[in-house]
């Protein structure tokens, strides 16, 4: 049985969510800035009369800035009852992955990606990374499943 994820892009790679984790795809039309708080987070937005963080992929993963851009969206997810935003370079699509395709990713991309993809899928001709979204907007646990 295959399972809907939502597909985003990060710097031309392919990122993909669990459809059950995210509530809503937004366009980003930018983020008030919150003083003290770590490099990657973008800022506060307001979705749908609700205040969110938003988390930027970029600088979490470590990728160079880029210009923001029509294509720029904010994916929100929901984490138990957290709520926040992605900010990545793309998201408009869905799609249906076989949870068997998902295998470990090799050891490189482990130690490179700190452990922010979780698992990689070929699904066809695309190569797409699970997120370990606990990881990347970081509510990781010692055990590492936020309590999930």
């Amino acid at each position: 049985m295959s399972v809907l994820h939502v597909v985003f892009k990060v710097d031309g790679a392919e990122y993909v969510l669990p459809a059950s984790n995210v509530l809503q795809m937004e366009s980003f039309n930018g983020a008030t800035p919150v003083p003290g708080a770590p490099a990657h987070v973008a800022g506060l937005v307001q979705v749908r009369g609700r205040v969110i963080p938003v988390v930027d992929a970029r600088r979490r993963f470590g990728l160079p800035p880029v210009e923001r851009s029509l294509d720029t969206r904010v994916v929100v997810g929901q984490l138990g009852s957290r709520v926040v935003g992605l900010l990545v370079d793309s998201a408009r699509e869905v799609l249906k992955v076989d949870p068997g395709l998902f295998k470990p990713p090799p050891p490189l991309v482990t130690e490179g990606a700190q452990g922010f993809v979780k698992a990689v899928a070929q699904v066809g001709p695309r190569l797409v990374m699970l997120i370990d979204f606990p990881r990347v907007i970081g509510e990781e646990t010692p055990d590492g499943d936020a309590g999930h």
